[in-house]
């Protein structure tokens, strides 16, 4: 299957009221190649309802429970189209994502899932090479080889040092994944958590190295909260723990409590 713009949807996920919603919508409205965008929220309020009217999008509303899978997984499954990019409300897309995406998927037999390389915007400028981004670009490196794009083997010692892969640039691939894709119970692995359950499936996870979207560090950020809370020590260790021994799986965890630090602002 040949996959076109209209095959894909931006499902821009809304919470509360995001000074930076309305610059992750232009981003996605200004792709090289256009597609359907709507938007997704748990907190419907006029501020959001405004900019959709402004962009003329759909909003829909989750009225049931409302967690941070259960709010991506809502916005999943709005989308009618097989392609889907869930868009974090803080973040930005370069205009040639899209293209990319489509580009590399129809290159690709029996796709999962498609992500890339990103840079981080602290205080309003982009970093493209931190510690922090250098070594999940390591960690990475195999998968700059396509023909290990399908090697779960490769895919599995890969997450097992940490979440390597930024949610917000990852594209999913409908028919070939379960559903739900993310899990409830996690607050800020449940990316990490959902990645380790689609590397057991039969397929490929189609990286391209290019940075092609931007994602925001800023102190009101879900994951800068939840690192303030100490939340993900436990939840790291838990996904450690799947793939290590306990021994093993906990000094790995104190190893990676220090990129904790990258989510914190120096004003």
């Amino acid at each position: 299957m040949q996959y076109t713009k209209n095959d894909h949807t931006f499902v821009v996920c809304a919470y509360k009221e995001s000074e930076y919603l309305e610059r992750s919508i232009q981003s996605v409205l200004k792709q090289t190649v256009q597609s359907k965008v709507i938007l997704s929220t748990s907190t419907p309020n006029e501020y959001i309802t405004g900019i959709a009217q402004k962009y003329q999008l759909p909003v829909f509303v989750n009225t049931g429970r409302a967690s941070i899978a259960d709010d991506w997984n809502f916005g999943y499954a709005q989308a009618d189209t097989e392609l889907i990019t869930l868009c974090h409300q803080d973040d930005i897309y370069l205009p040639e994502y899209l293209e990319t995406a489509l580009e590399e998927l129809n290159r690709t037999e029996h796709p999962l899932i498609f992500f890339t390389d990103y840079f981080e915007i602290r205080n309003g400028k982009f970093e493209h090479d931190n510690k922090l981004l250098k070594i999940k670009r390591l960690m990475l490196l195999p998968l700059r080889a396509r023909t290990f794009f399908t090697s779960r083997f490769v895919r599995r010692r890969i997450l097992s040092f940490g979440c390597c892969i930024c949610c917000p640039s990852v594209t999913f691939v409908k028919k070939n994944l379960p559903n739900p894709v993310f899990r409830y119970g996690m607050k800020s692995n449940l990316d990490w958590q959902a990645w380790e359950t689609l590397s057991k499936e039969r397929g490929a996870f189609v990286y391209c190295k290019k940075p092609l979207m931007g994602h925001r560090i800023h102190e009101d950020s879900t994951t800068s909260e939840i690192i303030g809370d100490s939340a993900r020590r436990v939840e790291d260790l838990e996904m450690f723990e799947r793939f290590w021994p306990k021994g093993i799986a906990k000094v790995l965890s104190n190893l990676y409590a220090s990129s904790e630090k990258s989510n914190r602002i120096t004003k």
